[in-house]
């Protein structure tokens, strides 16, 4: 049987059989606590160092692992929708002279190296997913650094709008990890001070060599933080500005919340079940299907009616499920390195909720479901693995499912020209061309076409119209379209060439393939970690037996390899 671990429990790792889950609740977080005033939501972080995701380490120092971010992650969701009078959000420490040290070095120093990249995935997302809510949403961000802020505390305090830092004269901001672990800030630390808050190069030069960091005016001086106070005077400097950001913001001030009820997900040795979402795997050709299914039923179009189904909202739902699905494969299954993207249903009714989502995009609850489908959608966009669309009778790539066709490496479509009726078809809608933007900010459309606007037009000419292979062939929204003669042997043909492959060679081909000739911030940072993480966290001279990152905290100093690679 599989052993399902989530962030309040604590057993032993045993190799491959404990199955890790993400979803939470806030009175089970055990680093964090959320409180509320008025218009302004305040996350203390307060870690538990006896409570790490699993045992071997403390979490001394606030310092975070896996569980401390997945709690993050859930209260920022809970935030976003139970509470839509929140327009602003405090992130600071409940611990006196310590804001957050960063990832825990000792957890990284004995985690397998995929656990480190996934934990620094994971990290990045949440706090994209801050950026973006940013962005799109009108919640804002300040970090209220009252003590010590290093690492990926720096990197977590870049991700807000605003960063104040108590100026205590020993207090102060550091991303210490080349002089102290032979490692790099690169899950976003260098790219948020160089993209984000346009620190000199030789500024940040400096900066990520100091071990003890820059204090509060210097750190003024070189754009490092936005503002900072003495003790006394830190509370209201972090109040007033909280307000300022608040006000911002245009939030619903008197709107009723929409609680996250608990996903319904079964699990077991043959894959996943939701609702919407179904996941089977297939451990002997090392490959999974994801098959989400349309709604059952009319969706509601009235926001009254929307707003009252809530979590069960199709949209909503099918997003939490499809979000959990990927991170419980990316955790649990490394080596279910194919993904079949498969769909179900009845595409009126994607058309109808896509129409409702169009119709009440400016509503509050609506421009969070559609923030969580990009968020999700941007999720499978940057999972290393590789993702084939099957579009096969019975298929539903319509509107907002078709993105999952079209964020997929390759797709494969049934022609059928002597059963023209049965023979499944696409169809486009409006939020193909706006709602969904991939991590380079452009959408899937756009960036498919390296943002050509003939083909774009062409296609955006064919929208709400069913179309058969022959037409989705002639536009480019799919790759190949073999008839019922062939379609067994090229799809198995395509699956098993595939599992032949290098997986490090395949990750890398398909990152560098997915987001074509536009880069972002988001796009350097997921770039950046797949490069420089990838390639230094296996090098010697931060995991060898005298690497950094095995020596830290020994009393040793580490030992290089001198040799420039």
């Amino acid at each position: 049987m599989l052993q399902a671990v989530t962030s309040s429990q604590h057993e032993a790792v045993p190799e491959e059989k404990t199955f890790f889950t993400y979803d939470t609740h806030p009175d089970r977080y055990a680093h964090w606590s959320l409180s509320f005033d008025g218009p302004v939501a305040k996350l203390t972080l307060n870690v538990n160092e006896d409570r790490g995701f699993v045992p071997g380490y403390k979490l001394k120092l606030n310092s975070y692992d896996l569980g401390v971010d997945i709690e993050l992650a859930d209260a920022l969701q809970r935030i976003r929708f139970e509470h839509p009078e929140i327009r602003s959000v405090v992130l600071t420490s409940g611990k006196d002279r310590v804001f957050c040290s960063g990832a825990n070095i000792f957890m990284l120093g004995r985690s397998a190296h995929a656990w480190k990249v996934n934990f620094c995935k994971f990290t990045n997302e949440t706090r994209n997913g801050i950026e973006d809510s940013s962005a799109h949403s009108g919640l804002k961000f300040l970090a209220a650094c009252n003590g010590t802020t290093a690492g990926g505390g720096y990197e977590l305090a870049l991700a807000c709008d605003e960063i104040v830092l108590i100026d205590d004269r020993s207090s102060a901001v550091s991303l210490p990890e080349v002089p102290l672990l032979g490692v790099l800030p690169g899950t976003g630390g260098l790219t948020r001070l160089t993209d984000k808050r346009k620190v000199r190069r030789d500024h940040a030069d400096m900066f990520c060599t100091l071990v003890e960091g820059v204090r509060a005016p210097r750190a003024m001086e070189w754009g490092l933080i936005d503002a900072h106070a003495k003790p006394q005077q830190f509370a209201d400097t972090v109040k007033r500005r909280a307000l300022d950001l608040a006000a911002q913001s245009d939030r619903p001030a008197d709107a009723r919340g929409v609680t996250l009820t608990p996903l319904g997900r079964a699990v077991d040795s043959d894959g996943y079940r939701y609702q919407h979402v179904d996941v089977r795997i297939d451990r002997n050709a090392r490959n999974a299907t994801l098959t989400v299914r349309a709604p059952t039923n009319r969706q509601p179009d009235d926001i009254a009616a929307i707003v009252e189904a809530g979590a069960a909202w199709w949209p909503l739902a099918m997003a939490r499920e499809l979000d959990d699905a990927i991170l419980l494969l990316r955790s649990n299954e490394p080596q279910i390195g194919t993904w079949h993207l498969k769909t179900s249903g009845d595409a009126a009714q994607v058309a109808a909720a896509d129409e409702a989502l169009q119709k009440h995009q400016s509503h509050w609850f609506v421009r969070e479901t559609i923030g969580m489908l990009r968020r999700t959608l941007s999720r499978l966009d940057v999972t290393s693995r590789t993702l084939y669309a099957l579009i096969e009778p019975g298929s539903c790539f319509a509107g907002t499912l078709l993105e999952l066709c079209l964020a997929a490496d390759r797709s494969y479509m049934l022609a059928l020209p002597s059963d023209d009726a049965s023979a499944p078809r696409i169809t486009l809608s409006p939020m193909n061309f706006a709602a969904y933007p991939m991590v380079n900010g452009m959408t899937r459309i756009a960036s498919r076409f390296y943002g050509d606007p003939r083909p774009i037009e062409r296609a955006r000419s064919s929208v709400d119209r069913a179309l058969t292979a022959e037409e989705a062939l002639e536009l480019g929204l799919v790759t190949v379209a073999p008839d019922d003669l062939d379609w067994a042997d090229e799809i198995r043909i395509a699956v098993e060439e595939r599992a032949s492959l290098s997986p490090d060679a395949l990750t890398g081909m398909e990152a560098n393939l997915r987001f074509g000739v536009t880069e972002t911030m988001d796009t350097r940072i997921f770039g950046r970690l797949s490069a420089w993480q990838n390639w230094i966290f296996i090098r010697p001279n931060a995991v060898g037996e005298a690497g950094a990152l095995k020596t830290f905290g020994s009393g040793s100093k580490p030992r290089f390899d001198w040799g420039r690679v």
